[in-house]
C-alpha cells in the first residue's frame, strides 16, 4: 500500500513523461504546411475518398493515428495499456505500471476544434460522467477499473482548426498519380474522380494541431457538457486549457470531486425556494466557502462583439 507522498510522486512522474511525449505529436500528425497527414481512405483501386470533418470521425481516426506512438510511450516508460472494453466505458486508456499494478492512471483522448465565431476559444469537450462510478468510487459500472483505483485522471487533448467548407468538398474522390501503377487493372468508375499529382495536393479536413496534457479536474467548468447526459463540461478558452486554469484550479481536486458528486442532487434554500445546486457560486454559498477562490472564466465573444 502506497502512502500519499508515494502516490503523488508516481503521479508527477507520469504527468511529466506524458507532457514531454505530447510535444512531438504535432509534427507526427502534420505535414510541413500544418495540414493533417491523413488525407482520406483508400480502396483497392487506389481511389482516395476524403473524410468528413465531423468531430466524432476526426476524433476516432486521430485516435487510430496516434495509437502506435502512445503504445511506444507506454513501453518506453514500463506501462501496460488496457483499452476500454466498451464504447461508453471510462477511460479510453488505462496505464498500468508493469512492476506495480497498483499504479494506474486514467487517460482520456479529447479533441476539439477552434471556434471560428469566438476567437481564442474552442468548441469544448466533455470530461466523463459525474454519475454512478464518479459518485461511488468503488463502482464498476461503465468504467474499466473503479475510479479510486486510479492515482490520477488525465486528458491527452488535441486542438485543431477545421478547413473552411468553401475549401473542401467532402464528397470528392481523388486519383493520385504518384501511387498509380501502369500495369494495375483499374476498375472503371461510374462517378466523377479528380486527378492530382501527389497526396499533398489533397486538402486535409483539419490542420494546425496543438496537443496538451492536463489533469481533468483542472479543465472542468461548473456546467454539464452535453444536453441531458451526466457529463462534466470543460472550459473553452484556449489559454486557460493549456494552463489548466479551470473553475476548480484554485479550489483543488477535492472541491471538484465534491461539487460534481452533488451536482443537481443537493438542494439549498435560495430566495425562499429549494433549488438544486448547479453553479460553483451556489455551492460555495452552501458550503460557506471563499468565493475569491473561484477562477474567473473567460466567456466567448464573437468577432464583432466588444
Amino acid at each position: 500500500m502506497m502512502n500519499k507522498k508515494e502516490r503523488l510522486l508516481e503521479k508527477q512522474k507520469f504527468s511529466t513523461a506524458l507532457t514531454i511525449f505530447v510535444k512531438g505529436l504535432g509534427d507526427y500528425v502534420s505535414g510541413t504546411d500544418g495540414q493533417w497527414t491523413v488525407k482520406g481512405f483508400i480502396d483497392i483501386y487506389r481511389n482516395i475518398y476524403t473524410i468528413s470533418s465531423d468531430t466524432k470521425i476526426v476524433s476516432k481516426i486521430l485516435e487510430i493515428h496516434l495509437f502506435p506512438r502512445i503504445l511506444q510511450f507506454a513501453q518506453d516508460n514500463s506501462y501496460s495499456i488496457v483499452l476500454a472494453e466498451h464504447q461508453n466505458f471510462y477511460p479510453d486508456l488505462s496505464f498500468i505500471k508493469q512492476e506495480n499494478p497498483a499504479v494506474k492512471f486514467a487517460v482520456d483522448l479529447k479533441t476539439t476544434y477552434r471556434d471560428p465565431d469566438f476567437p481564442g476559444h474552442v468548441n469544448g469537450f466533455t470530461l466523463g460522467s459525474h454519475g454512478a462510478y464518479f459518485r461511488d468510487r468503488r463502482s464498476k459500472k461503465n468504467i474499466q477499473f473503479p475510479y479510486s483505483d486510479y492515482l490520477g485522471h488525465f486528458c491527452l487533448g488535441a486542438i485543431y482548426t477545421r478547413t473552411a467548407a468553401r475549401d473542401l468538398d467532402e464528397t470528392e474522390i481523388f486519383r493520385v498519380k504518384e501511387i498509380e501503377e501502369n500495369d494495375y487493372n483499374v476498375k472503371q468508375n461510374h462517378y466523377r474522380v479528380t486527378s492530382v499529382d501527389n497526396l499533398h495536393s489533397i486538402t486535409s479536413v483539419v490542420r494546425d494541431f496543438r496537443f496538451f496534457v492536463c489533469e481533468k479536474w483542472r479543465l472542468a467548468s461548473d456546467k454539464q457538457g452535453s444536453g441531458n447526459t451526466a457529463n462534466i463540461g470543460s472550459i473553452t478558452a484556449i489559454d486557460d486549457i493549456l494552463a489548466g486554469n479551470g473553475v476548480f484550479a484554485r479550489l483543488g481536486e477535492q472541491w471538484f470531486d465534491e461539487y460534481w458528486m452533488n451536482y443537481s442532487i443537493t438542494t439549498w434554500m435560495k430566495k425562499g425556494k429549494a433549488v438544486p445546486i448547479r453553479s460553483i457560486e451556489d455551492f460555495l454559498d452552501f458550503k460557506s466557502g471563499d468565493k475569491n477562490l473561484i477562477v474567473p472564466i473567460k466567456t466567448k465573444k464573437k468577432v464583432n462583439e466588444k
